[in-house]
């Protein structure tokens, strides 16, 4: 099922509006790409929710003036939104900082001052994905991998 700023997971229903409006974009899109249901609603509302905190004011108005999802809206799915969906998490140091990002991935989605921190979000992220987690130390090898898949 497809969503629009009218007709939408109840889940989505307390979001602010422009979360909720990106959320039914990021969730319409996944179910192009041929997610479930039950894993496209999760991934979209916190992608949503990271997008909002981390736009800057122009990015917000521009996607604030932007059309509303419609049900018929058009996703052209795309080989490598896909690949980074199903990919693999990884915590790494580089630049002075604890980056997550998904293996395969161009930039890190975040980065943190500490290595805890950067953990426990790439734990949340590779949970919802129902992927791996891999943990490097600050000089790059290796130190663990945790396995979410169900």
């Amino acid at each position: 099922m497809v969503w629009n700023m009218n007709d939408y997971p109840s889940t989505m229903k307390n979001l602010d509006s422009l979360v909720r409006k990106k959320a039914i974009d990021v969730a319409n899109a996944l179910l192009q790409d041929g997610y479930p249901e039950g894993r496209a609603i999760p991934i979209a509302t916190q992608q949503a929710q990271q997008w909002y905190d981390n736009a800057s004011s122009e990015e917000k108005a521009a996607f604030r003036q932007e059309k509303p999802p419609q049900k018929n809206d058009s996703h052209a799915g795309s080989k490598r939104s896909g690949k980074l969906l199903d990919a693999d998490v990884k915590v790494n140091y580089s630049d002075k900082q604890w980056q997550v990002i998904s293996k395969g991935a161009k930039k890190a989605s975040e980065t943190y001052d500490t290595k805890e921190e950067a953990i426990e979000r790439a734990k949340y992220i590779a949970q919802n994905k129902e992927t791996s987690l891999e943990i490097y130390k600050e000089n790059g090898d290796l130190q663990e991998t945790r396995d979410f898949s169900k």
